[in-house]
């Protein structure tokens, strides 16, 4: 096989859509539960006059925080890797002959002989020592680089999206109450966020469906009983 069509072949890896798809589905997934359990609790509650209020409230707070929340952690991740990155450089500028010892090591590791894998060490020191020891010993790749702005805009949008459905639940003409629409909504959004996961993912659907279904089901449940609870208790 020509070396184009391994490339070609290689376009198919989908490690490079780590950086956004778990803030996507996260956003997504927190949107559609923590929208859908503040206006079930609020309905359980029979606080029904301000049901609207509070899930567009919920989108517009809980976006924001998703956003600012995977931003900075995200940056977290971001200095963790420039702090390895600048730590790395001065253990080269120190001790070059440790680290190539160390960088034959690691292909030793990997199945080589002692002789190739000194080659090979040498080979890599001299093109890019630095790229070489944060490829193999740190494993910093610039397809897996952690991007904050990113991943923030990600769950922003995602959050946003996925508070929208509940919130169509409660507007949308029902057969019953208000809060078995937004449960049916909601739903079914976990349900699609759950397809479109496993989708982009390259995962098996029925596992990652039911995984997000079972999971939004169990936070939606535990809000309807404290918000009934609440309302029992007259709090």
């Amino acid at each position: 096989m020509a070396l184009k069509d391994v490339y070609g072949r290689n376009a198919h890896h989908r490690i490079h859509r780590a950086g956004w798809l778990r803030a996507a589905v996260l956003g997504a997934n927190d949107g559609l539960v923590s929208t859908a359990s503040l206006m079930i609790g609020v309905s359980a509650a029979q606080a029904g006059s301000f049901l609207i209020t509070a899930g567009a409230a919920g989108i517009t707070a809980g976006a924001m925080s998703m956003a600012v929340g995977e931003y900075i952690s995200v940056r977290s991740q971001n200095d963790i890797e420039e702090s390895d990155r600048l730590l790395e450089m001065q253990h080269l500028a120190i001790d070059p002959e440790g680290e190539l010892e160390e960088l034959t090591e690691i292909y030793l590791s990997r199945g080589l002989d002692r002789e190739l894998a000194e080659k090979v060490a040498k080979a890599m020191t001299e093109k890019d020592a630095l790229a070489a020891h944060l490829r193999d010993e740190l494993g910093q790749l610039p397809h897996t680089k952690a991007r904050p702005v990113q991943a923030a805009v990600a769950s922003a949008i995602s959050f946003t999206l996925g508070g929208l459905i509940p919130l169509l639940g409660a507007l949308a003409p029902t057969m019953g109450t208000k809060v078995m629409s937004i449960i049916g909504f909601t739903l079914l959004g976990l349900v699609g966020t759950g397809v479109l996961s496993a989708r982009t993912a390259g995962s098996p659907y029925g596992k990652t469906t039911m995984r997000i279904l079972l999971g939004g089901s169990l936070g939606m449940a535990i809000t309807a009983g404290i918000g009934s609870l609440v309302h029992l208790t007259g709090i």
